[in-house]
């Protein structure tokens, strides 16, 4: 194939990515399918909740694309990055000389989305303070640029995205809960790709496809072998995770296939693989708990509970909290948050295998 000759698209997967905003077979894929088109005619808010590397911006991005507002700006803004002295201006712009360096006046991401949708990504990431200036702008549709004292309608479309619990937060306070209600009008959740392999193989071929047309590489399916090393692992990183592997293995095969030795994991997923594999999740066995309290004879309250069990299994997994979330069928960062408010010790984990006396106990 010459340099100038275009490289050809799996046919399957040209139709699937022009028709789908998420490429897969499963059930989730064709529930999620139908719940965009459901609600991209509206106007209300949408909170898409779930891990990171799920397809979050990608489903706001197809409900823009399916709504009347499709031709309008779609705007992307990553709420983590935005510090508290920057959040007026970036996101409600400001005037000429509003402050020092202030040398032009700017839109700001919500008046640079009029008539069009806002994605608040990492929404559960915003400072308090933060919080409050976003609801006031969500309850009276306007903005006030820093440095005038006029408000200036806007007509934008909200989807948010986090992979935090946002309930769970606000029962902690460290979220507003009428902030929430606001975002959330609509609630959808993306799902681990661990939980859906039967994605994959539609997945990895509609990677492939699109890499080789960025690369200028021509389409290498997986063979039956790598397609199955794939389903096997764990996905930590989920389909951004997916990606990276797959990008890599295009570029370095020899072959007209990417085989089995083609496929590689970075070294997290690596060691995150050996620490589950080092676990005995059948040997996971709170049974010797009493109920009620031998010491105190009172029975346990619902945060005693977990707090006993969390720390059962982190001694189990010799403080592993990857294995420890992967036994309790929980995200890690769940994990952690829940260790948070239970006052458990989030800093103390082993990222290797977990020690045979661990396993043993």
């Amino acid at each position: 194939m010459g340099a100038n000759d275009p490289v050809s698209v799996h046919p399957v997967v040209e139709a699937v990515a022009s028709s789908r905003p998420l490429v897969g077979v499963s059930a989730w894929v064709r529930g999620i399918q139908e719940q965009v088109c459901a609600v991209a005619p509206f106007s209300s808010s949408v909170l898409i909740a779930g891990p990171s590397g799920t397809g979050k911006e990608l489903i706001a991005r197809a409900i823009h694309a399916k709504s009347p507002r499709a031709k309008s700006p779609f705007i992307p803004v990553n709420c983590a990055a935005i510090t508290g002295t920057l959040f007026e201006s970036h996101m409600f712009g400001h005037l000429k000389g509003a402050f020092t360096g202030s040398n032009y006046a700017a839109l700001g991401c919500f008046r640079a989305a009029d008539g069009g949708t806002i994605f608040l990504d990492e929404i559960g990431e915003l400072e308090p303070a933060m919080q409050a200036k976003l609801l006031r702008v969500l309850q009276e549709g306007a903005v006030v640029p820093v440095g005038s004292h006029e408000e200036q309608s806007i007509d934008v479309r909200v989807v948010a995205a986090t992979n935090r619990n946002l309930a769970d937060d606000v029962a902690q306070g460290l979220f507003r809960e009428d902030l929430y209600y606001r975002l959330a009008v609509v609630s959808l959740m993306t799902l681990p790709l661990r939980d859906r392999l039967e994605d994959i193989e539609l997945l990895a071929d509609y990677l492939i496809s699109s890499q080789s047309v960025k690369h200028g590489l021509p389409f290498k399916p997986l063979s039956a072998e790598a397609l199955d090393k794939l389903r096997q692992h764990h996905w930590p990183g989920n389909v951004r995770e997916l990606q990276n592997v797959l990008e890599r293995a295009a570029m370095l095969s020899r072959g007209d296939l990417i085989e089995r030795n083609d496929i590689a994991f970075d070294g997290s997923s690596a060691e995150y693989e050996q620490s589950l594999a080092s676990v005995d999740v059948e040997s996971h066995d709170p049974s010797d708990w009493q109920f009620p309290n031998r010491a105190t004879g009172q029975w346990p309250s619902l945060d005693e509970c977990e707090r006993e069990f969390i720390a059962a299994t982190l001694r189990h997994t010799g403080n592993n909290q990857a294995a420890a979330a992967r036994l309790l069928r929980l995200d890690r960062s769940v994990l952690r948050r829940r260790m948070k408010k239970l006052g458990l010790d989030t800093s103390r984990s082993t990222p290797g295998r977990p020690s045979k006396a661990s396993i043993s106990e």
